[in-house]
């Protein structure tokens, strides 16, 4: 039987182990920008066989969290340079995870203080964090807007985007698609927060639309075997639900096969 120390081949990484460190939100990146303090976290995580950084953010209105990373400023992809270019050198692989967080928001973390953005206009009863006088502060999301039917493709041209900065500048072996947890694509899943009446609403295809088209996006940016995505069927994570998973999930993965 083999051991958690035996090497592995995932699509087109060849693991020197079967360890995996998952992705571990953390609040240490000031405007989005990964620090020297982020730098040694990694490069010390470099002995496992796959490092799945935390969530960060695609685009400035996919953020939600204070201090959390992201992959559309140069600056912030020159400090995740810094990141690879560490674990790489201790012998590791990283890849980094998307993350589009919708109605997980609020205006203040939000481009012009609009409102954040999400399948539907319903608010999530859950909570993010601000700094506010230098000070970690949880406070309410605030109340999301339903994205129009013509933004859509341009949240799959983020995703798409990200993931070609992620591979060739900053550096990233690979990436996974966060559809998990109560975020956007996991909104666009499940009918609680999901209730349109177009083509992205109602069915279990409808719904399913964007983040099949998230994954050939990314999947096609990132090349062959480097890319994941991350889902979870009946968390209740961040006030999300369906009445009836089972034929919802059973549907998306047969269509990722």
């Amino acid at each position: 039987m083999p051991s958690l120390f035996d090497p592995l081949r995932v699509g087109a990484w060849h693991l020197p182990n079967r360890i995996v460190m998952a992705p571990l939100t953390r609040n240490r990146s000031p405007h989005g920008v990964q620090t020297d303090l982020g730098v040694t976290y990694y490069r010390q995580r470099a002995s496992a066989g796959l490092i799945v950084t935390e969530a960060t953010a695609i685009s400035a209105q996919g953020q939600g969290y204070a201090d959390v990373p992201g992959l559309y400023e140069a600056e912030q992809l020159k400090a995740w340079r810094r990141v690879t270019d560490a674990v790489h050198a201790a012998g590791g692989l990283i890849v980094v995870q998307l993350w589009h967080v919708g109605r997980v928001s609020h205006a203040e973390l939000q481009p012009g203080g609009l409102a954040p953005v999400a399948p539907s206009a319903v608010a999530a009863k859950t909570k993010t964090v601000l700094i506010r006088d230098g000070v970690p502060t949880f406070v309410e999301t605030s109340a999301p807007r339903a994205l129009e039917l013509h933004e859509i493709p341009g949240i799959v041209d983020d995703y798409r985007r990200a993931t070609k900065a992620a591979m060739n500048e900053a550096g990233f072996d690979g990436v996974e698609i966060h559809a998990a947890n109560g975020y956007l694509l996991d909104q666009f899943l499940k009918r609680g927060a999901n209730r349109r009446t177009d083509a992205y609403g109602g069915s279990i295809d409808n719904r399913a639309k964007l983040l099949l088209a998230v994954a050939r996006a990314v999947a096609d940016a990132a090349g062959p075997g480097r890319a994941a995505i991350r889902i979870s069927p009946v968390t209740p994570a961040n006030d999300i639900h369906d009445d009836d998973p089972q034929p919802l999930f059973d549907y998306v993965l047969v269509e990722f096969q």
